[in-house]
């Protein structure tokens, strides 16, 4: 798969493809990212992008000029067939939140191109006449969209076969299915006491049903004190068993 990255600061990405895990998905191609500055494709001396709102206000906003010529190369440069361009997606607060079920579909599209918008915002005619798809990482706003394009490809590459150690582990994640939906257990290493405090016993038993039956309960339990709504959603859709909804009656 291939995302292009429509951004004021590629520089920010050198550290981020060549560290940790998932730089083996970018340098095997995996998950390949080209990067594209808007100020490569803007007119004059200083390669403007910006200029102030209509209307007036504070900040700047992001011409559409620049990037509707960035936009028209990348798609040159990808070829693709008509009727079938890859999504460009804007990261953006009012975007639909990025979750877990999303980034398995992206795991397994093509890609996209992501744009990151940095100032006020872009000017709403680009955004009219290119954007399909707007993303939020939550709630808050950051100074530009890089953070946010980041998250994505980090959380698609580490779902790439072969990227981490243990190919099974990414299914033990937090939201993931075959969890159903459920936040993750507490994890324990080494040496069996820390200041005082053990490891729990059912982790130490070798029992595997017990192991497991431990690491369910506690799952249970943190989802239901963090985030109820998972839990909800798991009946709802009939994931939780009778000992399951034995260990929910324990916590109430």
């Amino acid at each position: 798969m291939r995302f292009d990255v429509i951004t004021l600061f590629p520089e920010l990405f050198g550290p981020f493809l060549a560290s940790g895990v998932t730089r083996r998905a970018y340098a095997n191609g995996q998950v390949e990212v080209h990067l594209w500055n808007p100020r490569d494709h803007a007119d004059g001396n200083y390669r403007r992008v910006d200029d102030r709102p209509f209307g007036g206000g504070p900040g700047m906003v992001m011409m559409a000029e620049p990037l509707a010529r960035c936009l028209s190369a990348i798609r040159a440069q990808r070829a693709e067939p008509e009727g079938r361009q890859v999504p460009l997606v804007l990261f953006s607060p009012i975007g639909q939140p990025l979750n877990h079920a999303a980034v398995e579909r992206w795991s397994a599209s093509e890609g996209a191109v992501l744009l990151c918008g940095r100032y006020e915002g872009i000017d709403q005619r680009f955004i009219d006449a290119h954007v399909d798809l707007q993303m939020s990482l939550g709630d808050f706003v950051l100074s530009g969209g890089e953070i946010a394009a980041m998250a994505l490809l980090d959380a698609v590459a580490r779902l790439q076969p072969g990227v981490l150690n243990d190919e099974g582990s990414h299914q033990l994640d937090s939201f993931n299915p075959a969890l159903d939906g459920l936040l993750d257990c507490p994890h324990y290493t080494r040496p069996e006491e820390w200041a005082g405090q053990q490891v729990p016993a059912a982790l130490m038993s070798g029992h595997h049903a017990q192991i497991e039956r431990w690491r369910r309960d506690q799952r249970l339990a943190i989802t239901a004190r963090h985030r109820p709504d998972l839990i909800d959603a798991a009946r709802r859709e009939g994931r939780l068993g009778p000992l399951d909804e034995a260990t929910l009656a324990k916590l109430v």
